[in-house]
């Protein structure tokens, strides 16, 4: 990890779970980290427990279902510190309805967060590499086991859809970096059940999110960020393209 000491790198979701986890990890490596969220307070209040660690983090609002949040983010970054040389885009969301149940709107906000927040943040990052001439930069998209199969669970459908476009995503830029000549590298993580706060936004009741995560020993969010800094650990001629990790109790 030293030769991103020092370096920019931006976490999308930073607010709790695997977003923080992630802060926390590269900030211990000495990285300048933007961490961003709709919820700055809490990013805030890591950044103050992180402040006599090697690295530093800086909190931005910013919702990734919004462009102009995303653009005027890249533009922040760009004024305070050039660039980003590592993006990592954790942030997502999923509503609790079936496709049968499910509304256009809860839909397009999976769809804006998941998909087109997660496309426009490696647009901008990839811009920012190309245009500082930055040919070792990585982009990781946390994504999921549900875009790797299908389960009987009814709620989680169209969610999993989205998933599945970020598997084709991350071998569409892997295909179109290679294209370019770029030593630009992307990695997907896609974690099973871990243990944050997503079950409880999803059924949009925290005493329900809490007794889900008692059904098996869970990951935990430091397990997903331990994978982020194998990847970004690895030489650079090493291109690791998607782990897969869920905990050992599950069954799918």
């Amino acid at each position: 990890m030293e030769r991103w000491s020092g370096r920019v790198a931006l976490v999308t979701g930073a607010s709790a779970g695997i977003g923080a986890a992630i802060c926390r990890r590269l900030v211990e490596a000495g990285m300048i980290v933007v961490g961003a969220a709709r919820n700055e307070e809490r990013i805030k209040a890591l950044a103050s427990e992180l402040a006599n660690k090697p690295g530093t983090l800086t909190p931005v609002k910013c919702d990734v279902s919004k462009d102009s949040d995303i653009l005027n983010l890249f533009s922040t970054i760009k004024q305070k510190f050039g660039g980003v040389d590592v993006c990592i885009n954790n942030a997502g969301m999923s509503h609790n309805k079936s496709l049968l149940e499910g509304t256009p709107q809860e839909w397009r906000e999976m769809l804006d967060i998941n998909v087109v927040g997660l496309c426009l943040c490696t647009r901008e990052a990839v811009a920012s590499m190309q245009e500082r001439k930055v040919d070792d930069g990585q982009i990781i998209q946390v994504s999921s086991m549900s875009g790797h199969r299908i389960v009987p669970h009814e709620a989680t459908h169209f969610y999993t859809a989205t998933k599945f476009a970020v598997t084709a995503l991350t071998e569409g830029l892997r295909q179109e970096l290679r294209s370019a000549k770029s030593h630009i590298r992307v990695a997907a993580i896609s974690p099973g059940i871990v243990e944050t706060e997503f079950a409880g936004r999803m059924n949009k009741n925290e005493a329900e999110g809490k007794k889900f995560y008692k059904n098996l020993e869970c990951l935990q969010a430091d397990d997903i960020a331990s994978s982020v800094i194998h990847i970004l650990a690895a030489p650079p001629h090493v291109q690791i393209h998607d782990i897969l990790i869920r905990p050992t109790e599950q069954t799918s």
